[in-house]
């Protein structure tokens, strides 16, 4: 099992972001579940499945070494005992490089287990039709009733 326990799905979120933005394989894959179901989805792309396929998607990310920065805005969240489905928008950009990137709205789904909240699901996708994060207008609060 990982050595890390996220007590909620919260702090094992706050891990997949800190992981994607420093590259780091071990701690990225700490957060995701141990389990042959997990499923990935990187924008564009096709549905990852397994500890492997997940494990080598993320490492051809990293091994680039882009130092991607990831601001997560607008975050709906549905939590329950067992299970966690968190809806984001992440902008993302790369330090040193002023160029715009195009939102992506990513659900991630999160299993409580014997060591604790992990990360069953990522599926990501670009904002259809949305403009670069530069050039968006900054989000309105939203008020759920």
């Amino acid at each position: 099992m990982a050595g890390r326990i996220f007590p909620t799905a919260q702090d094992a979120e706050g891990a997949f972001y800190d992981a994607l933005e420093r590259g780091d394989l071990e701690a990225m894959m700490e957060v995701w579940a141990e389990d042959e179901e997990i499923v990935c989805v990187h924008p564009g792309g096709g549905r990852l499945t397994g500890p492997e396929q997940v494990r080598e998607s993320w490492r051809r990310i990293f091994a680039n070494g882009s130092n991607l920065r990831v601001h997560v805005t607008q975050q709906v969240a549905i939590s329950g005992m067992m299970v966690a489905v968190h809806s984001v928008q992440e902008n993302l950009s790369v330090a040193g490089d002023a160029r715009p990137r195009t939102p992506v709205i990513a659900t991630n789904v999160y299993l409580r287990t014997a060591a604790g909240w992990r990360m069953i699901v990522h599926h990501a996708s670009p904002v259809p039709g949305a403009p670069a994060a530069a050039e968006a207008a900054p989000a309105q609060p939203k008020t759920l009733h």
